[in-house]
């Protein structure tokens, strides 16, 4: 048993650093840097967490609650759900790499963890991804966009897209795995046992899947969509909303920056299986890459308040409401005593109540 723990440990340090890096046998020298990394990255974590979570809710309350329901808003609340949706389960990582890497939450929250972190990044660039073909054919085909731009087909779209990111982060659930060592639980990719061809071909197939289906096919289809947009309305001179062009794109330029790092890092990280020549860069590089890529989940409502003119106009309105509404509250509330001397004197509120 003891020799079967010490093959799998070996295997599990020499293969998949990402988001499970742990090496107790490391000298002291060599590990320091990496320490002073895993803080850096362990910062940004929280720094995304503190933000991202108010930020997304204020999204999902207004576009999801207070404002009407149109195709543009379905999409930006489905956007800020994923990253929500995320952020909840990202105190389990918090508490993973401040415990230098131990897991200690049981093998269904470290398959759950890493399945609800690859639905975020497929979900996310695929309704990235539809924005921008829903704004190039809004503008571009005004009659097929008019026809079809419904509420019901939307939500056709909506459904289909958490389909596909749920299929392309499944692997996840099967093949995220725990491991015990010295009384150190790792949470990792458990491509194999014994077979390391085997697991060799599955960590590509898998990497190049994440690369090509949630990085490198979306990054082409909307940069082919502005692309067009941009010569096309300059030919047609078609007056387009400025403001909402540049919040779409920032949008997609924030999750260019954030996630090509961390693509490149998990394509680097596949040269693991025949040298160690670069694993010092890789364990540096991949939980910085890993966490300026999570930082991407709180900058979007953060971009909606800065360049969206609407948005902030919406979102003052809303709040204006919200506290006048609050003010009237507290006006019309008051002690029992005071409440008994308005009847008698039948106070506006009271009487605004009881209609």
């Amino acid at each position: 048993m003891e020799d079967l723990e010490e093959t799998l440990f070996e295997d599990f340090e020499n293969y998949s650093y990402s988001l499970e890096y742990y090496s107790p046998e490391s000298d002291l020298e060599e590990k320091a840097p990496l320490e002073a990394v895993h803080w850096i990255s362990l910062v940004l974590y929280c720094l995304v967490f503190v933000l991202g979570i108010p930020g997304n809710a204020i999204v999902i309350w207004f576009t999801g609650f207070k404002w009407k329901k149109t195709v543009t808003t379905l999409w930006f609340l489905n956007l800020a759900v994923a990253d929500f949706i995320f952020l909840l389960f990202l105190p389990l990582h918090i508490s993973y790499v401040a415990m230098n890497f131990h897991w200690s939450f049981g093998l269904w929250l470290c398959k759950a963890n890493s399945f609800i972190a690859q639905l975020n990044m497929f979900a996310s660039v695929f309704f990235l991804m539809v924005i921008s073909l829903d704004r190039y054919i809004q503008l571009i085909h005004p009659v097929v966009s008019h026809r079809h731009r419904i509420l019901r087909s939307s939500r056709i779209v909506i459904t289909l897209v958490w389909l596909l990111a749920s299929l392309l982060g499944g692997p996840a659930l099967y093949f995220r795995d725990t491991l015990e060592f010295n009384n150190h639980t790792v949470c990792y990719n458990n491509f194999h046992k014994h077979d390391r061809d085997l697991a060799l071909m599955r960590h590509h197939v898998l990497t190049w899947v994440k690369f090509i289906f949630g990085y490198l096919f979306p990054l082409l289809t909307m940069s082919i969509c502005y692309l067009c947009l941009i010569f096309k309305v300059k030919k047609r001179s078609i007056l387009v909303s400025s403001k909402y062009s540049w919040t779409i794109l920032a949008v997609v330029m924030a999750f260019l920056i954030c996630w090509t790092p961390y693509h490149l890092f998990s394509i680097w990280e596949l040269t693991i299986h025949h040298s160690s020549y670069f694993n010092q860069v890789l364990e540096a590089g991949i939980p910085l890459s890993t966490a300026l890529a999570f930082l991407n989940s709180c900058l979007n409502p953060i971009l909606y308040v800065l360049i969206s003119k609407k948005f902030q106009a919406r979102f003052q309105a809303s709040v204006a409401e919200i506290l006048k509404y609050t003010l009237w509250e507290v006006s019309c509330s008051g002690t029992v005593s005071e409440q008994l001397r308005n009847s008698e004197t039948k106070n506006p509120c009271l009487l605004e109540t009881a209609q």
